[in-house]
Order: C-alpha cells, then sequence, then structure tokens
C-alpha cells in the first residue's frame, strides 16, 4: 500500500505504471499526473524514486512537459542524484534552459558526468560561456578534452551530434585480443554494433562489424577481417547531410572523422532519427513563418518571432491593394467583381502553395536540382494547366449563372487559367531562385509565392474586366 491522499485515496501507483503512463491517446494519464503533483507537493520522495525515476528518459521528458512549471525543478531537486539527466534531451529547449538556468552548477557536472557524450553536448550547447566552463572545470580530464572538441565543431554539424565514446583497435590485434580487451576494459559505450580499426596516429582504416568477430577464430587478425568504411562522416558536414547518407545507405553507425581523417567519434542511429524529425519540424515551422518557435516559449518570445513576416506579409498585401486600385472604376460599376475577386486570389494562392511545399520539401532532401529542375517546372506547369483549365470553367459556370452574365463567367474562367498557371510556375521557380542565392526558402518562400499569386490573380481578372466591359 502507498501513502494516503488527504482525502484518503492510495496514492501509490498501479503495479507496471512505469510501463503504461500515457491513455489511449497518447498523452500521460491524468491520474498519473495528478499522483505526482500531490508526491511533489508532499515531498514524497519515495514515490518519486518508485515511479517517476524508473520512468524511460522519453517518459520521463514528457512528465516533465507536462507538469506545472513550478513542479518541475521540485521535483527534480527531491529526486536529486535519482533525476535521469538525459531526460532534458527530450523536452523543449525552452523548458530545458528554464531547468538549468536553477540548477547548481555542480549538480549538472555530477549528473553530465554520468550521459554519453553526445546528451552532454547537447545540454552544454545552450549554456553561458561562464557556466559551461565552470562545469567543464569540474570533470575528469579526459571526459572534459572530448566534450571541448565537440563543443568545438559548428552548431548542427556532426562533430555536435557524434558520441566520442567508440571502440577501436589496432589492425595488428587478432580477435582474441579485441575479446579480451572489451570484456576487461570498464570506459566502453553502452552499446556499439562496430568496431573501428585505427593506426597509431588515430587514423581511420576500416571498421569490424561485431557479428564478424563473433563469427572469427580468436587467431585471426583484426587486418583480415576488416572492411574499409565507406562512407566517413566528416565532423564538419551539416547534421541534415550527414542523416541523409543515414538514409541513403541504410547505416546503423558511421565514423566521424577530422580535417586529417583521425578519427573523432561516432555517428548512432537514434540521433540521426532525432535529427531528422528536428529538420523536419524546422521546415515546417519556417514555411509558416514562425521560426523555431516552440509551444513552452512565452508570449513575448512568441509575438516576437511572428511579426517580422508578418510585417513583409503586410507589405506584400499593399503591393497586391494597389494593383486593385488600378482598376477602381471597373469595380465601381460592376459590383460583381468585387464578389469574385478573392476566389481568383485565393485558389492560386492554395495552388501555389502546394507546388512550393512539395519543391522545399524536394530541395531540402536533395531530390531536386539543376539536372532535373527543367522537368520538374515542366511538370508542375502542366499541373497547373490542367486545374486550371478544370476549375477556370467550373467557377465559371457557377459565375455565369449566378449574375446570369455568360461574359463575367468567361473572364473569371480566364482569369482562373492564368493565375493557376503562375502559381504552379511560382511555386517552383521561387523556392529555387531563393536556394540558387544562398537563401533559406524554406523560410522566404511563402511570403514571394503569395505576392505573385495575389498581383497576378487581380491584375489578371480586373485587367480583363476592364478590356470587355469598358
Amino acid at each position: 500500500m502507498g501513502e494516503l491522499d488527504d482525502d484518503g485515496r492510495d496514492r501509490a501507483a498501479p503495479e507496471g505504471q512505469q510501463a503504461d503512463i500515457y491513455d489511449e491517446e497518447g498523452s500521460i494519464r491524468h491520474d498519473f499526473l495528478t499522483m505526482v503533483g500531490a508526491a511533489i507537493a508532499d515531498r514524497d520522495v519515495i514515490f518519486l524514486r518508485q515511479h517517476v525515476a524508473k520512468l524511460h528518459e522519453s517518459e520521463l521528458g514528457h512528465l516533465i512537459e507536462a507538469i506545472q512549471p513550478d513542479q518541475r525543478l521540485a521535483m527534480i531537486r527531491l529526486l536529486g542524484s535519482d533525476f535521469d539527466m538525459t531526460a532534458l534531451t527530450e523536452v523543449d529547449e525552452a523548458i530545458r534552459m528554464q531547468i538549468v538556468d536553477q540548477m547548481p552548477n555542480a549538480q549538472i557536472a555530477a549528473a553530465i558526468g554520468d550521459l554519453d557524450s553526445d546528451d552532454a553536448v547537447y545540454i552544454l550547447e545552450d549554456l553561458d560561456d561562464d557556466d559551461r566552463e565552470e562545469i567543464l572545470a569540474q570533470l575528469p580530464f579526459t571526459e572534459r578534452v572530448r566534450l571541448r572538441r565537440a563543443l568545438d565543431y559548428p552548431e548542427s554539424s556532426a562533430g555536435r551530434r557524434m558520441q566520442t565514446e567508440f571502440v577501436a583497435v589496432p589492425p595488428f590485434w587478432t580477435v582474441g585480443q579485441t575479446i579480451d580487451y572489451m570484456r576487461d576494459e570498464e570506459d566502453l559505450p553502452e552499446s556499439f554494433t562496430q568496431i573501428f580499426v585505427i593506426d597509431p596516429t588515430f587514423k581511420l582504416l576500416g571498421v569490424v562489424n561485431l557479428d564478424r568477430i563473433l563469427r572469427t577464430k580468436r587467431q585471426v587478425k583484426i587486418e583480415t577481417i576488416m572492411h574499409e568504411t565507406n562512407h566517413p562522416i566528416p565532423a564538419e558536414m551539416d547534421q541534415e547531410e550527414a542523416a541523409q547518407l543515414f538514409e541513403q545507405y541504410d547505416l546503423l553507425s558511421a565514423a566521424v572523422v577530422d580535417e586529417n581523417e583521425r578519427l573523432v567519434g561516432v555517428l548512432t542511429i537514434d540521433d540521426v532519427v532525432d535529427v531528422i524529425q528536428e529538420e523536419a519540424e524546422e521546415d515546417l515551422l519556417r514555411l509558416g513563418g514562425v521560426g523555431d518557435e516552440e509551444l513552452s516559449d512565452s508570449i513575448a518570445e512568441t509575438s516576437r518571432s511572428r511579426v517580422p513576416w508578418l510585417a513583409v506579409n503586410l507589405v506584400t498585401a499593399f503591393l497586391a491593394a494597389s494593383v486593385i486600385s488600378l482598376f477602381e472604376a471597373t469595380i465601381e460599376q460592376i459590383v460583381a467583381l468585387a464578389v469574385l475577386m478573392p476566389i481568383v486570389a485565393g485558389m492560386g494562392g492554395n495552388a501555389g502553395s502546394q507546388t512550393m511545399t512539395v519543391t522545399v520539401r524536394a530541395l531540402a532532401t536533395r531530390n531536386l536540382d539543376i539536372h532535373n529542375a527543367f522537368r520538374v517546372v515542366r511538370r508542375e506547369a502542366g499541373v497547373g494547366l490542367l486545374n486550371g483549365v478544370v476549375f477556370g470553367i467550373s467557377i465559371g459556370v457557377v459565375a455565369g449563372f449566378w449574375f446570369q452574365d455568360i461574359s463575367i463567367g468567361g473572364i473569371i474562367a480566364t482569369a482562373m487559367l492564368i493565375n493557376m498557371m503562375a502559381a504552379a510556375i511560382a511555386g517552383i521557380l521561387i523556392p529555387l531562385a531563393l536556394d540558387r542565392f544562398g537563401a533559406d526558402p524554406a523560410v522566404a518562400s511563402a511570403v514571394f509565392v503569395t505576392t505573385v499569386t495575389d498581383i497576378t490573380g487581380f491584375f489578371a481578372f480586373l485587367g480583363l474586366a476592364t478590356w470587355w466591359f469598358m
């Protein structure tokens, strides 16, 4: 039996709760959150150790995000050394910084000493320089050197993501020596699938898979069973490019080398999965013009991240409005034009967004380049033409019956065709042009594509109406 709440209910979690803290929708169960909140309020360390400290790092991260902000640090303090610092790599950056900023550097240093190097770097990289140096100074020399070397690499590079714990042996060792070394050595990674082969200068010579080690007799030398590493990853390589190599060659792990081809770390599939998820989220957010915004950000931070592109949208909206003002006299005489204008612009904007989304994603995954760009542009123009004909005829028929004027129907049908073609072409050419000049197409494309479709749609519709009726 567990401790009773104030209302007499047993606070102890059911048997096996550590493995089942989620409801059917994948959210943390409300009753579990209630019990954790009560345990924090009552400083019930026994409950927290039994039912929180034993959670998987990802589950603990979700729990930290789900509880109230004032409960997070209190829970971590109550858990003390039982708190798994790796859980902080699973939470939003804003939440992680709020927690770390309030933790003593000595506690962070003690916890980081038990983490894998890639997780330690993930936490250290966001700290102020002074705090980071103070924490590093409290670590053992070898570990301090490893972490500093990883932190020296550019942000979002393979060097930042790599794990500096790996198994490396010389080529003249036998399989038996290698197995004995792995059995006797205490400072090995928790899990690994490959053993790297290096020369005395740490230059990477090759790799041996563990299954090959197990199938080979003890007296056989490593150099006879190793194979060359076909895909070593430069430490300076962008993490997204490294993830693409994993995807292309179905890698589980890959050696990371410096500019002199010396082995400095290993990149593993679990880190690459995180990279793929982060990059996908980043592209999605940038397409919406919200940058690296997170749900845990404050009102001021969220507003500040959205204002710049809203301001750009306002400027482009004035450009579209100025086009409409050129045809003010026509609109005054034919009220139907004012009713139908948004349809042309709106359909063009949606069509442009579809093409733009596909193009930006293709650029990010490197499936679109100079060699196939013309073919893709031609395809999108064909799609724009076909959709323009289909929807142009549809809206033309509806508008003709609605306003009892076949001329109105013909004008909007023609304008729709023109704008759908313009939307398709702009949706692919604008991201290509931005990428060609070094700008991020995920960030800037939406504003320019929308501007093109608005201006083209208004000008085509109102221009045709003026030419026909005036």
